[in-house]
């Protein structure tokens, strides 16, 4: 399959992107530098692009009611122009996905899914729309979206648009504003740990927006980001990354983001399996850890006990903000305590690791 491209493609190039395939899509991976990115978005602000997200537009009478079956969360509670996080499950509780929901109005919701996860996630949708009046539109294709992170991300953007971003609490949008004169929405929300906005457009326009951003951000040391830095970004702050620490054998209560699921709005598919792994507590939990040996523990890693395989590592960095080397792990119940000692096997060798709390950081 021939890898694709955002509208961000060229700009990519011309700001010294070096790209790499993700997903089947080409995206930078860095720019100046992971580290650099990282402690950019950190302190001052990174742009991102995200283009490569999916996106699906849910309209008609029973709007509601099919989500309300389709996700965990309760989307009744979303209010206009507020924005929700929810995991989407099998019957059996593994993950389908995790998205964030937008609710535009009555009957109309903007759902924003994993690239990697497109085509899975929208026959899901259709073949689980069935006997709901629901109008289902993949907008993929036909939406750019740009991810401006950081406490400077306010006033950068502030200087572009004629909206009182101040007024715009976390996890809420504004369905109609525009940016540098160009149509956009915008939302204050992000997966960075940090300050940000995420500035959906059309894609004949994302590459003019880029560009207005970063001269707008140019005088507050705004960086163009890569993957790179998001992935480290976003595993500080301990967000759960699908395919790593959610996947289709992996569920919201094993990965302990069981706080979206919402069991007292009824029915809703995977329902029964969640409770009763609920009620039972969970064989599997995801565990912070903080590898006090050296070596980095890899994704994929075993993670030991005495001796005896009790785990893997889900995702394992170096948290460029601690200056340690950490991972979120599935591990057995029983020693996912926070204190417990473990070993990574790091290249054959196990290296001492301990269990500790999340999210490994938090933003002051």
């Amino acid at each position: 399959m021939t890898a694709r491209q955002t509208p961000l493609y060229e700009a990519h190039v011309r700001y010294g992107g070096r790209i790499v395939e993700f997903g089947g899509w080409l995206l930078p991976v860095q720019y100046a530098g992971i580290l650099e990115e990282h402690k950019a978005v950190r302190e001052k602000a990174g742009l991102f692009d995200v283009s490569h997200m999916g996106e699906v537009l849910v309209k008609g009478p029973d709007s509601l009611s099919f989500l309300q079956k389709l996700v965990t969360n309760d989307v009744a509670r979303l209010a206009a122009n507020q924005v929700q996080y929810t995991p989407m499950c099998y019957p059996d509780g593994g993950t389908v996905d995790d998205l964030l929901i937008y609710k535009r109005g009555n009957g109309e919701y903007f759902l924003v899914i994993n690239a990697a996860n497109i085509e899975k996630d929208w026959a899901w949708m259709q073949a689980n729309s069935t006997g709901f009046q629901v109008e289902l539109s993949n907008l993929s294709a036909a939406t750019a979206e740009l991810a401006l992170q950081g406490p400077l991300a306010e006033a950068i953007l502030s200087k572009l648009t004629d909206v009182d971003l101040q007024q715009l609490a976390y996890y809420w949008f504004l369905p109609e504003a525009t940016v540098a004169g160009r149509p956009v929405m915008i939302s204050r929300t992000g997966y960075t740990g940090e300050d940000g906005f995420e500035i959906y457009s059309r894609p004949e326009d994302a590459a003019y927006l880029w560009t207005a951003i970063m001269q707008a951000g140019e005088p507050y040391g705004l960086l163009p980001a890569g993957l790179g830095c998001r992935d480290t970004l976003r595993f500080e702050a301990a967000l759960p990354l699908y395919g790593h620490e959610l996947a289709r054998d992996i569920t919201p209560v094993e990965a302990g983001i069981g706080k979206f699921i919402a069991f007292g709005k009824g029915e809703f598919t995977g329902r029964a399996a969640l409770a009763e792994q609920k009620q039972n507590k969970p064989q599997r939990r995801l565990a912070g850890l903080v590898v006090n040996g050296h070596g980095i523990a890899r994704a994929g890693y075993p993670v030991m006990f005495q001796g005896q395989r009790i785990g893997t590592v889900t995702t394992g960095s170096y948290a460029p903000t601690l200056n340690k080397n950490i991972g979120l792990a599935l591990i057995e119940a029983a020693y996912a305590g926070i204190g417990q000692q473990l070993a990574v096997e790091i290249r054959g060798k196990n290296v001492a690791a301990e269990v500790i709390g999340k999210p490994f950081y938090r933003r002051p």
